[in-house]
Parts: structure tokens; C-alpha cells; sequence
């Protein structure tokens, strides 16, 4: 982008937030509601896939990490493609063809298995765009591929009624590729703002958010130009940052990115909201992200945990430790009983193709979805998430181990006139007591009161024995077997 235009789309972006409604400031911010369709739809799909899927090797750090001496990676590269002095990130970029991506099948695929949105990262740490971009030349659609792959991506989502969304990760871009200084190496001094590595500065403590070298001026005005250079083309119904963003450098510009695309989205008439973590926005102004973890206790506010389909890589490697489709249906049954969503990630080849151990997993997935979708979509948290003795630890990067339910363990959902019980570990003997439901003769006590009218099993004709007494709702069944959760529909008079 020439200087003309750029002064041209700075002076249209302070237009738009000063015309409002929304302001560059937190106490209009937070006037903000999530979208509507968010609370309905669940679950969603993130993507990593992008230069970094080319080695295909540790996970999407490699970029950083081939070039700080010592490192695994770094003695990887040496060996495998010879000396980065030779041989820099930016050379795989010829090598990243996506000759197989296929759009349509990646949206069906998708929509089997679930999901009602799905989030491609538009632009990594590594700097390279996922997407067609005035801004730089180190772009999808330019090179590499020759493509605009998340345009295309975009297309083919809405086409299958699913929400398109997008996130950018430019923030840390500032650091990522700065210890390619440190040695003889393909990043060397002078960069221009139009090279692809820079600024490449020197990496700062992460856990110091106010930590030098500082952000420049002109590194958040570019992060602010191209964020909004994706919010205008791509139009995302909701955006993601990831975690560098809380450092105080990106305060200003981070409010004035909110407000136009918040603004943005009053224009075009679509709810649209921005996921943030670590406290980056103020509470209220966007929705609250975990990564790879979950709420204790539900919420009263919606909140989305974004974690991946593995749990040592978010891109596709060869070395990838899945977790069973098991484990992320119960991780995701405790977090909407908790008023959670969950955004799964999947890692595609380099050439475009998703590995068929993720297509297994997202089926695995789907069909369990699909069986119990009416407990799922559009359901709402009950007055108490669940029961039973298996608690589950709050925070981030909590989600790697699989909890040992029992068969007391209970998450519930509510929907038009039903409570569903989702028993996270099926007794064999088909016995279940829910002691949420137990009869209590004291008014008092705030407890269940309602007259059930009916009792089934989700996805299972077996019509179940059931009473209830001062001990719970008894429910007894012969032929369900299962060992994932199963759901038990209580419908009220």
C-alpha cells in the first residue's frame, strides 16, 4: 500500500470511530452484547495452516525457534535444509502450494462434524497472510499458493449456513523472528517495513506487559492497518487475538480497532464481537477466551474455550499426540453446562489435505453431535451445571489429561421443555441416579419441584424405568451401551 492510500485508509478508520456509535474508549466498548447466534451455536472450528505446515515439524513455533541456536528446531533445519544463512523461513514459501485444498470439502467436513462457525487464522506470528492484502506482498494470493485462501474459505462456509470468523496473530510478530540477529543468518539489519521479517526485535519477557523494546509507532499503526484491512474485506462475524496483544503498547490501538469493528459491524447490520484472553480488553467489551482449558463453575456471561484437536501442536505435524474424540466430547459437555462454547482446532497439511486422523476425530464428533444436537444447540446452562465428584480444574493449559468420570458425574443443559442430563460415564449395568432431580417434600429447599412428564434416552429407542424419589430421578436401562456421555432427556409438565 502507497503512502497516498495509506493516509487515505487511516483518516477512513478514524472516521468510522468517531462517527460511532461505539468510541475508542472502554466505558463505550462495553456497550457491546455477543452476538445472539453465539449462545446458540456451540461449537466452531479453528485452523492453523500456513507457512509453518511446510516442515511440518515441533509445531507452529518453528519459524521462532530455527533460528535461536541450541534449539531443536535449529539443529533440525541445519540438518534437513541446510544453514539458515542459506536457507530462512521465507524459502518455504515456494514450497506451500495448497494443491489440495479444496474449499468444499473442508466446509462439509466441517459441517459434519458439528460445528456452526468455523476460524481460520488469517495471519500468524511468522508474519506470511493467509489472505489477497494491499498492505504487503508476502501474502497467499501474491505468493505461494496464488490464491486467496481464506476468501475462498470464507465462500465455502457460508455456502454450508456455518458462521465465518477469522483471528489474527500479528501481534507478536514484533519479537517472533528477532533471533535471526543473533547469529549469520538470512534476517539481517537493515529491515524496511515492507521486508518479511520485520522488525525482527529482540524477544522481551512475555510475562512483563510493559516490558522493552517497546512497540514503535509505526508497528501499531501497521498491526492497526492490516487488522482492519481483513475486518473490511473478509467481513468476520467474530475476531480473535491471541495473547501478546495485552501488552500496554497495544491499549490505544486496540480500543480504536474495537470501535471500528464494532462500528463496522452496525454498518453492514451483523453481530459482531472480538475474543480476546488474558484480561487484553476490558470485561464486558468482548468475549472472554481460555485456552486450552475451562471454567470450574458456570458462568453468567458467555466465554469460549479454544484449544486443538492435539495437545502438543496447534499445525499439522508428523509427530502430533491426539487426544480420543472421547475426550474432547466430555471436555466439551462440561464446558456448555458451564455456559462455554468450544472452538477445536484442526491442523491441515501444507498441501491444503486435512489428515485423516483429524477427519476420523471430527466424524467421531459429528455423529455424537448430531445424535444429541437437540440437547446441544440452542440449549442454555441449567440452574446448576452438574453433580457428582469429579471436579474440573479452572484455567489454562489445564485440558491435556482426560478427567476420570464416574458414572455420578452429571452436566446439564435446558432447552424448550426439557432438562438434559448428560451422564459423562455410562454404568454398564444401565442403572443412573440423577440426585439433581430428587423429590423434596420441602418447599423451601431450592431444589427440583416440576412434574416430569416424560423420560428418554437421546439416540436410543429403549424407552427407560424410571422413578423418583427423596434419592434422585432412578433411571434404569438394558440396552444402552455407550462410552461416550449419553443423554438422558427429562421433559416437564
Amino acid at each position: 500500500m502507497d503512502q497516498e492510500r495509506e493516509q487515505a485508509y487511516k483518516k477512513e478508520i478514524q472516521r468510522v470511530i468517531e462517527r460511532g456509535p461505539f468510541h475508542a474508549d472502554w466505558s463505550s466498548l462495553t456497550g457491546m452484547r455477543p452476538p445472539g447466534w453465539f449462545a446458540k451455536a456451540k461449537f466452531g472450528i479453528f485452523i492453523h495452516w500456513g507457512l509453518y505446515s511446510v516442515p511440518a515439524h515441533a509445531n507452529e513455533w518453528y519459524p521462532r525457534n530455527m533460528y535461536i541456536q541450541g534449539k531443536e528446531e535449529w539443529e533440525y533445519h541445519r540438518k534437513t535444509y541446510g544453514e539458515q544463512k542459506k536457507f530462512g523461513y521465507k524459502d518455504f514459501i515456494p514450497m506451500f502450494t495448497a494443491k489440495e485444498f479444496h474449499p468444499a470439502e473442508w466446509a462439509e467436513l466441517f459441517r459434519e462434524a458439528g460445528a456452526n462457525y468455523v476460524f481460520p487464522v488469517a495471519e500468524h506470528h511468522d508474519g506470511f497472510q493467509m489472505y489477497k492484502s494491499e498492505i504487503s506482498k508476502f501474502n497467499a494470493f501474491d505468493m505461494g499458493p496464488g490464491r486467496d485462501l481464506l476468501g475462498e474459505l470464507k465462500k465455502a462456509v457460508e455456502d454450508k449456513g456455518m458462521v465465518f470468523c477469522t483471528s489474527s496473530h500479528r501481534a507478536e510478530h514484533w519479537f517472533f523472528m528477532g533471533h535471526g540477529k543473533e547469529f549469520d543468518s538470512d534476517i539481517k539489519e537493515p529491515l524496511k517495513k515492507d521486508d518479511f521479517y520485520w522488525p525482527a526485535m529482540p524477544e522481551p519477557d512475555n510475562q512483563d506487559l510493559q516490558c522493552e523494546p517497546y512497540p514503535t509507532e509505526e508497528y501499531l499503526e501497521d498491526w492497526l492497518l492490516r487488522t482492519c484491512e481483513i475486518i473490511d474485506r473478509y467481513k468476520p462475524a467474530l475476531l480473535y487475538f491471541d495473547w501478546w496483544i495485552q501488552h500496554e503498547a497495544f491499549k490505544e490501538p486496540l480500543k480504536k480497532l474495537a470501535a471500528y469493528y464494532y462500528n463496522r459491524g452496525k454498518e453492514w447490520g451483523k453481530e459482531v464481537a472480538i475474543c480476546y484472553k488474558h484480561d487484553a480488553m476490558m470485561f464486558g467489551s468482548g468475549i472472554v477466551e481460555v485456552e486450552r482449558g475451562k471454567m470450574s463453575e458456570a458462568k453468567p456471561y458467555l466465554w469460549q474455550t479454544d484449544t486443538a484437536i492435539a495437545n502438543n501442536s496447534w499445525c499439522y505435524t508428523d509427530t502430533l499426540e491426539y487426544k480420543t474424540s472421547r475426550q474432547i466430547i466430555r471436555s466439551f459437555v462440561d464446558i456448555i453446562s458451564k455456559n462455554g462454547n468450544m472452538l477445536l482446532n484442526v491442523g491441515p497439511k501444507s498441501d491444503g489435505s486435512i489428515p485423516e486422523k483429524d477427519q476420523t476425530i471430527l466424524r467421531e464428533i459429528g455423529a455424537w453431535m448430531h445424535r444429541n444436537a437437540e440437547a446441544v444447540y440452542g440449549s442454555r446452562p441449567w440452574r446448576k451445571s452438574g453433580e457428582g465428584n469429579t471436579k474440573e480444574e479452572e484455567g489454562q493449559f489445564t485440558d491435556q489429561k482426560e478427567a476420570a468420570y464416574t458414572k455420578e458425574d452429571i452436566r446439564f443443559t435446558a432447552a424448550g421443555d426439557s432438562i438434559y442430563a448428560f451422564v459423562m460415564n455410562y454404568p454398564e449395568d444401565g442403572n443412573v441416579t440423577i440426585r439433581s432431580l430428587a423429590d423434596s417434600k420441602d418447599q423451601n429447599v431450592p431444589e427440583f419441584h416440576g412434574l416430569i412428564k416424560e423420560v428418554s434416552v437421546l439416540g436410543f429407542e429403549e424407552k427407560p424405568f424410571y422413578k423418583k424419589d427423596r434419592e434422585g430421578l432412578h433411571i434404569v436401562t438394558y440396552s444402552v451401551k455407550s462410552d461416550l456421555p449419553v443423554v438422558i432427556k427429562v421433559q416437564i409438565n
